[in-house]
């Protein structure tokens, strides 16, 4: 068992309205963070007072970017207990991360004692409402000080809480999409399958000019600018007639839980899933057809999205007449469900909330 140490808050924050939460607007008033030292291990553990990060300005992330975080829920279940959402997925993915960018991860039994016992200190910060959670940002940086590329031998591990309504402002209706066919969001053999800090950033020209266009995120395209990737910061799920096809992760998609759990779910109800490239005229000929019946884009922070439009090369293609689908609606339900504890947890998805 890991020695954490806590130093708690005589000034605690009034809790946000619900209706006013939006979506990462709003930090709990602690933190959980963990040192580690080449040579020494991980130490120096705590729970403290939420606020800025002493940071050497000669420290590895800011000039090497050697930053990974992850994504991750708990939800309050009808016994007033609070559960988390597939935990050992992100613990496994921020360990396969860190690898990927020679940073040091933090053990899986640190990361889920430091997360618990954080819960346990911040429970009046998680939602009971509908289409709310508490969303966890557990954080991998290098913060040695030093000017010279290669990793760096100092590490802090931290933790930070947010209270979330729904991602979008326009909650679960279908989201309108433009396809990125200049811009490259990640290459084979890069960082794109691991959940690095850069990926995000070099996401961001293309999304604003999106939105500039009037559409609320990027279909991603691959260095040949043919083969469908993601949607936006989510994997892309395409409902044909006789199967549902996603992109197979070839490197430079981001392997994602939500992901995984909807192919478990539609496999489990007997639907045909096809995880294999698809390219934007393939999807453009199903859509001319009447064979694409639906799209969704699948992340831990809006669960399921809906796609109702596609933008290629300026002209609109409507999918599912610009509707939620069925099976992005069942989707949907059967995860919220599961996640608060309504309906049975078949996959064993949901992990209790047990401090130490």
């Amino acid at each position: 068992m890991n020695l954490i140490e806590r130093r708690l808050t005589t000034s605690p924050k009034v809790l946000p309205d619900v209706s006013q939460l939006g979506f990462g607007q709003h930090f709990s008033d602690h933190w959980f963070y963990s040192k580690y030292t080449k040579g020494k291990g991980w130490h120096e553990s705590a729970i403290a007072p939420y606020g800025p990060i002493p940071l050497d300005p000669a420290a590895s992330v800011l000039h090497y970017g050697q930053a990974l975080f992850e994504g991750m829920k708990a939800f309050v279940q009808p016994n007033g207990k609070i559960s988390l959402f597939r935990p050992d997925f992100n613990i496994r993915r921020m360990q396969m991360g860190a690898e990927r960018l020679c940073l040091e991860p933090p053990p899986a039994d640190l990361f889920i004692e430091g997360l618990e016992e954080l819960i346990a200190v911040e429970t009046r910060w998680v939602p009971k409402e509908d289409n709310c959670a508490l969303y966890i940002r557990p954080t991998l940086i290098g913060t040695e000080p030093f000017l010279g590329v290669r990793p760096s031998r100092e590490v802090l591990f931290y933790i930070i809480l947010s209270p979330v309504g729904t991602y979008y402002s326009k909650g679960t209706a279908p989201v309108r999409i433009w396809v990125e066919d200049v811009a490259l969001r990640a290459a084979p053999g890069g960082l794109g399958a691991t959940k690095a800090a850069a990926n995000y950033a070099a996401g961001l020209q293309a999304a604003v000019g999106a939105k500039d266009k009037g559409y609320d995120q990027v279909l991603w395209l691959d260095v040949e600018r043919e083969g469908i990737e993601e949607v936006g910061t989510m994997n892309v799920f395409f409902v044909l007639k006789d199967e549902v096809v996603t992109p197979a992760l070839n490197g430079s998609i981001l392997a994602g839980c939500v992901r995984d759990s909807v192919i478990q779910i539609l496999k489990h109800e007997g639907m045909k899933v096809s995880e294999r490239r698809i390219t934007i005229h393939e999807l453009i000929e199903h859509q001319k057809s009447g064979n694409l019946l639906e799209a969704f884009g699948t992340g831990t922070a809006a669960v399921i999205s809906p796609i109702g439009e596609i933008a290629y090369k300026g002209s609109p293609y409507y999918i599912s007449k610009g509707e939620t689908g069925s099976v992005s609606r069942s989707l949907l339900k059967t995860i919220s469900e599961i996640q608060r504890g309504l309906a049975p947890d078949i996959f064993g998805w949901m992990r209790p909330v047990n401090p130490r």
